[in-house]
């Protein structure tokens, strides 16, 4: 069993430990970093912040057996401000042709672009290699459970809702795109620069080409990292697709990973979202995965994966369920199909 939560300063050891396992902005493997995003993220749960860029909030999946953190996600309520720019490189074509030779050329093109005013964003996606492939739905129940929330507050965010995503990398490690252009205007690592841009990102927008960057002239490794996902990062784009996430011709300008976007009310999880009262019955037949909210007076927010069948009155679950959870069984509750 595996319990869907806030995260609390009790977690830190455990998510400290996660953050050796990827190279991400929003789970750095400092201790003190992170430290200050519980800490922050527990301030959103309970009281959020009317300036939504001050709200985060970081949600982990606990095994209930160990009481150990095996998984992490995070909701960023606003990424993109005036102080703050959400920056990334415009993706578009230019045809180029001679009336004379005959002959015509399709370029794509790079530009550098800033938004002050930007959406919701989702990232920090991070599961225990340990528990990967385990046939339990843990990526799709800590990748979802973002949604769930959404849908319970909806006014806590925007009405787009982001996602970057990591391009594929050399066999070195190294980001194609980053060495080709990034390392020649900054002078500097991939993972300096990125470290950097969490606290200033002045540096970007004085260093960085202001104008056309025609792909014609990188290599072709660094091309083929333009818009395109890394091998581990396939099924994550394959679901964000699945419920109305599509990319919208933009990518990091470090690294050239996609972004994808998705109104918040079309995410399909949040567009059929359930509230309704929980009952539970034998011979249901064939029941579907939710995630459930649970009533807990240990943390702001919790959740379980439940099956149950979804009928005109209630959620109906197998009787197996009534002892595991702690629910609000005297009013209605909210639910996501997984």
């Amino acid at each position: 069993m595996y319990l869907l939560r806030n995260a609390t300063l009790a977690d830190l050891e455990d998510l400290y430990e996660l953050s050796s396992k990827v190279t991400f902005i929003n789970l750095p493997h400092n201790k003190n970093m992170i430290e200050q995003k519980i800490i922050k993220s527990e301030r959103s749960f309970k009281s959020p912040s009317k300036d939504l860029s001050e709200n985060y909030y970081i949600f982990v999946l606990e095994d209930h057996k160990s009481k150990k953190v095996v998984g992490v996600s995070m909701i960023h309520a606003q990424h993109g401000t005036e102080n703050e720019p959400h920056f990334f490189l415009r993706v578009s074509q230019e045809r180029k042709y001679s009336e004379t030779i005959n002959t015509g050329f399709t370029h794509g093109k790079l530009k550098l672009g800033l938004e002050t005013d930007g959406p919701t964003e989702i990232g920090g996606l991070v599961i225990h290699p340990e528990y990967r492939g385990t046939g339990e739905k843990l990526g799709k129940q800590i990748s979802f459970v973002r949604f769930l929330y959404m849908a319970m507050h909806p006014k806590r965010f925007k009405k787009e809702v982001h996602s970057e995503l990591m391009p594929p990398f050399d066999q070195e490690g190294k980001a194609p795109l980053w060495e080709a252009i990034g390392r020649r205007f900054m002078a500097m690592e991939y993972d300096e620069a990125d470290i950097l841009s969490r606290n200033n990102k002045e540096f970007i927008l004085n260093l960085f080409p202001s104008e056309n960057i025609y792909m014609t002239l990188l290599p072709m490794e660094a091309r083929n990292a333009v818009g395109n996902v890394g091998q581990d990062t396939l099924p994550v784009k394959a679901m964000l697709e699945k419920i109305g996430f599509k990319y919208i011709n933009e990518v990091d300008p470090f690294d050239g990973g996609p972004h994808y976007r998705c109104d918040l009310k079309e995410i399909r999880p949040i567009k059929n979202r359930l509230l309704k009262e929980i009952k539970f019955s034998e011979g249901l037949g064939e029941t579907r995965p939710y995630l459930i909210e649970l009533k807990s007076e240990d943390y702001d927010f919790s959740a379980q994966l439940v099956y149950g069948l979804d009928k005109d009155d209630a959620l109906y679950l197998t009787p197996e369920f009534k002892n595991e959870l702690t629910l609000n069984t005297k009013g209605k509750v909210h639910a996501i199909e997984l």
